[in-house]
């Protein structure tokens, strides 16, 4: 794949759906899918961060979670949604694009021999 953001982007998704699946399984069997989307996952996971820098990829992944967690947490399992949530989740959107932006400076200043 040439855009390297695809990878983070299907990390992301696969990590969602196995967290989706440790909270519906409920006999044997539910786990064997689960295990599958797993090792996928970490593909996507280990694929990019062969291309972007490992620090970026994992905090995309895990705000993406994160994120996505508390949202089925609320929309698919009654959880209470609250002020606090919300702030929290800001933040860490705030943190996860301020640490994209902060590469994009090191990484330019890396090119121009800074």
């Amino acid at each position: 794949m040439r855009n390297p953001w695809i990878y983070v982007a299907l990390t992301s998704f696969f990590e969602l759906v196995w967290i989706f699946g440790f909270n519906v399984a409920s006999v044997w069997w539910h786990w064997i899918p689960i295990v599958i989307f797993i090792f996928i996952d970490f593909h996507f996971l280990t694929k990019a961060c062969e291309q972007l820098p490992t620090g970026t990829v994992y905090a995309v992944f895990a705000a993406v979670g994160t994120v996505g967690t508390a949202c089925m947490d609320i929309f698919f399992f009654g959880e209470q949604f609250s002020v606090a949530k919300i702030f929290f989740i800001t933040l860490l959107i705030i943190g996860v694009i301020w640490l994209k932006l902060a590469d994009e400076d090191d990484q330019q200043d890396t090119k121009e021999g800074v």
